[in-house]
């Protein structure tokens, strides 16, 4: 089957007054609430994600069926082609990138879940590790980091045909990583207007 990641902005503040024991329930209602399952699945933001949870939205992307896989090869594309990159576009990227997942720079020796305390400790725990973790302070400098890089995104498409191309990738051509960078932005910038965090599950 393999990994799928269903992204939630949510209301940080509420989420951190949820009892510890409770959250865990709360996100899942969240991300596959019990609603009408015959329903042909949409695209985009869903607000409410849930009418059990009115302080949190979640966003369903684009052609990519709900899978990892396409974060995954994004970030693998952006190993390829960084070093051809002009600084100026590879200093925001990195962040932009690093912060949600999708590409690490090698130095983080650290391979626990990002769960930030968000659950009680468990010492056999059953519960696969989150993929994302962006309290509001992390989502404004995303924000930031993605202002600076968006008007320089275009500029690296014959680098990016050069060194990252590869058909029959999920992600197989600069295309296909330019829109899924742009739908993340859209996930950055509605929660930061609202003030909020991002939470990525892996469901």
């Amino acid at each position: 089957m393999g990994l799928d990641i269903t992204v939630l902005a949510l209301d940080w503040e509420r989420l951190e007054r949820t009892p510890a024991a409770e959250r865990e329930g709360v996100l899942y209602e969240a991300a596959c609430p019990d609603t009408d399952w015959d329903a042909e699945p949409g695209s985009g933001w869903v607000w409410p994600a849930s009418p059990e949870v009115p302080w949190a939205g979640r966003y369903e992307f684009h052609s990519t069926t709900g899978s990892y896989k396409p974060h995954f090869w994004a970030g693998e594309s952006w190993d390829d082609v960084r070093q051809f990159a002009a600084p100026a576009l590879t200093r925001p990227l990195d962040a932009f990138l690093g912060h949600l997942g999708m590409w690490y720079d090698g130095t983080d020796e650290d391979d626990d879940a990002p769960d930030s305390g968000l659950f009680p400790a468990d010492p056999a725990p059953w519960r696969p590790r989150l993929l994302l973790v962006c309290p509001p302070a992390t989502v404004s400098a995303l924000a930031a980091r993605w202002s600076d890089a968006e008007p320089l995104l275009d500029g690296l498409r014959e680098e990016y045909d050069t060194h990252a191309a590869a058909p029959g990738r999920w992600i197989a051509n600069f295309d296909e990583f330019a829109v899924l960078l742009r739908e993340w932005a859209v996930v950055v910038r509605a929660a930061e207007q609202r003030g909020w965090g991002l939470l990525g599950l892996p469901i």
